[in-house]
């Protein structure tokens, strides 16, 4: 029970820290106010606590499917406000002169929002699964603690990681990163719409659980990085790399027409290269 806490918990916390930790990274970069953050935590927590609240009526939405289809909208939702991000992000930079706004925290505060939303959520449901259970109470209470704590440790040191890079570097990086959480979450959905009937079952392309198990450590952080699926079907094989080639498609366009320039960015630590 403890492990199976441990796991659990750190999948859902590991997923949204990696994607603040990246959004809070920029935000440093490009000397714009965390406000935004504080914000998207109150959103966000009480978006989850509104929806586990109301998970019975969500339930019976779309003839008995409607948690799948709504944490599918969840997820296509985060996609969609992370390409309307990077391409904000880029065309804000790429102009000389120009600051980010409120525009783009309201962007990150909506991502953010939504991504705690959904796994506020599943947590929220996990652990009151148990309240009524007090034989496991302590040992999932435990697992939960460990797991958030190895979760938001992760986040931690990537936002560092990432804060230390060249100031130019740490935008194409955190994009890069951007692209692939977004299209982990891609994946998911289309998951999420095969669970609930909306797309077609198929067998699974592959099975890597040998190689790589969705249950380590290791597989947790792959899974909250890039979407990492031990037995995907081609349909959630096509919506990953499509979601990556959409993205990719963007940020080249976006680059293009503004004629290739590197960004000049104004941060707080001066000129770095």
């Amino acid at each position: 029970m403890l492990l199976s806490s441990v796991i659990i918990i750190l999948r859902e916390v590991l997923e949204a820290a990696l994607l603040i930790s990246v959004l809070l990274a920029i935000t440093s970069r490009i000397s714009l106010s965390f406000q935004w953050a504080v914000w998207s935590f109150i959103v966000g927590l009480g978006g989850a606590i509104l929806y586990a609240f109301s998970v019975d009526r969500v339930s019976d939405w779309f003839d008995g499917v409607g948690q799948e289809v709504t944490n599918a909208l969840l997820q296509l939702g985060i996609y969609s406000m992370l390409a309307i991000f990077i391409f904000t992000l880029l065309r804000i930079l790429a102009s000389p002169g120009s600051r980010p706004g409120i525009f783009i925290a309201s962007i990150m505060t909506a991502v953010v929002s939504l991504a705690m939303t959904r796994e506020g959520f599943e947590i929220l449901i996990y652990l009151y699964s148990f309240s009524q259970e007090p034989q496991h109470v302590s040992a999932v209470i435990m697992g939960a603690v460990i797991g958030a704590s190895i979760g938001v440790s992760v986040g931690i040191l990537f936002y560092y990681i990432l804060r230390n890079q060249p100031a130019n570097r740490i935008i194409h990086i955190a994009i890069f990163l951007l692209i692939l959480v977004a299209a982990g979450m891609s994946s998911q959905a289309a998951l999420l719409l095969i669970q609930a009937d909306w797309l077609p079952s198929q067998l699974p392309l592959w099975n890597s659980s040998a190689w790589l198990s969705e249950t380590s450590v290791t597989g947790q952080l792959m899974y909250a990085l890039i979407g990492y699926e031990a037995t995907p079907t081609a349909i959630q094989v096509g919506f990953y790399f499509g979601g990556i080639g959409l993205l990719i498609l963007l940020y080249t366009l976006t680059r293009w027409l503004n004629g290739w320039q590197e960004f000049s960015l104004k941060t707080d630590r001066g000129t770095d290269s």
